[in-house]
């Protein structure tokens, strides 16, 4: 082979083993921005799982996140006193007289026409020990011919009454069971305005729909609202809450964030026309509602045989103008009947009465209504104005036989 063909030869491997050298750098460079799997696209699938790994990583950690942030003091408690709530139907006899049976005339001819009428109702209640007794209101339960419990697993009791107070609105009932869950008493004098409350109940009967209680929360608004007489029961000393409560809640538990009765969901507040919550509620205070149970249960009722031999009289303007009082606030002092607890307390006609024991007084309603927290033998300071001095006086209550 001559020289010459030697040299082409020469040069055109040259030039290839510079074209393969050249295609396996440009081949790597381009595999180095975008892998090629087996299918194509293997590095592009490899990256894709890994970064699907590292978001299935990212949602469980936030999950875990958002499941702990859930689970909180509020929905524990929740959850471990729901149990304690029943929801309760009860059945009156209410009696009516014809329209025109107060006419002599048709009287005479018809007669006094009285007939019987069932009458449904239903609230809340909760349990307080565990064997079996429920609390609940007066306007529930107190007049109840028949009163039927439903549990949250939704068994079905007949219901004993116990005792009932009507003018506390607090009743005592009892299911024959053992072993229930049950609500710890709490301490009414110990909250804190502003602190978070749990209402549970049977608002417009939803607990019929799955036999749970249903669940609302706020916080203590006021206490020691004292709200004066409502259909001759008087509500002193209530606990204010914006936990939405409506009809059917009552008699239904209203608990600190801890699970503690604190209160017995009683009344609320609507504004014009309207009937359901506005953000405005009522609890009676445990303590309160404690006392009257433990009478319930070992006297059946709650015995308010005493008297004071006072009449009184809410202030107007002219009589605050004439004692030159700062307010209307108070009752004046009328009569003082001889030998009473008035007469021996030291009390006369003139006086302008402020504060009964640890109440304030409004006017004659709430004096009456702070007369209803005492028994017969108690003692009461009485705090009034006398000749332009605010003096202190201490009243026991009497039985009139004494």
């Amino acid at each position: 082979m001559n020289s010459k063909k030697v040299a082409v030869i020469s040069s055109l491997s040259t030039i290839l083993v510079l074209s393969i050298v050249f295609a396996w750098f440009f081949y790597n460079s381009r595999l180095a921005q975008n892998p090629i799997t087996e299918n194509g696209d293997r590095s592009e699938s490899r990256k894709n799982i890994i970064e699907a790994n590292l978001n299935r990583t990212e949602r469980i950690a936030l999950n875990d996140e958002i499941t702990n942030g859930r689970h909180n003091i509020i929905t524990n408690t929740v959850s471990s006193v729901s149990p304690a709530v029943v929801g309760i139907n009860v059945t009156e006899i209410r009696k009516y007289r014809d329209p025109w049976a107060n006419d002599p005339f048709w009287r005479r001819f018809f007669g006094d026409r009285v007939y019987s009428k069932e009458v449904k109702g239903l609230g809340s209640g909760a349990i307080i020990s565990e064997d079996g007794y429920i609390l609940t209101n007066d306007h529930v339960a107190g007049n109840a011919a028949k009163i039927i419990v439903t549990m949250t697993d939704g068994t079905q009791y007949d219901a004993k009454l116990i005792g009932t107070d009507p003018v506390s609105d607090v009743c005592l009932l009892k299911i024959d069971a053992r072993n229930l869950t049950y609500i710890k008493m709490g301490d009414s004098d110990d909250i804190l305005i502003g602190e978070w409350v749990i209402a549970l109940g049977n608002p417009f009967g939803l607990f019929a729909i799955n036999d749970k209680p249903t669940v609302t929360v706020g916080v203590v608004s006021a206490k020691d609202m004292n709200l004066g007489a409502v259909e001759d029961r008087y509500y002193l000393s209530m606990i204010q809450t914006d936990a939405a409560i409506n009809g059917g809640n009552s008699g239904g538990p209203l608990v600190n964030s801890i699970g503690e009765l604190i209160g017995l969901n009683t009344l609320i507040y609507t504004a014009g026309s309207s009937t359901g919550n506005v953000g405005v509620g009522f609890a009676i205070p445990i303590n309160k509602v404690r006392k009257i149970t433990d009478e319930l249960k070992t006297k059946s009722g709650v015995n308010r045989d005493f008297w004071t031999g006072l009449r009184i009289q809410t202030i107007d303007e002219g009589i605050a103008r004439y004692y030159d009082l700062p307010s209307t606030r108070g009752v004046i002092i009328t009569q003082v009947a001889r030998n009473s607890p008035a007469s021996k307390a030291g009390l006369e006609v003139g006086d302008i009465i402020l504060e009964a024991g640890k109440f304030k007084i409004n006017d004659e309603n709430t004096m009456i209504g702070v007369l209803q927290e005492f028994r017969r033998g108690e003692s009461i300071r009485i705090k009034v104005i006398r000749n332009d001095e605010t003096i202190t006086k201490y009243m026991k209550l009497e039985g009139k036989t004494e």
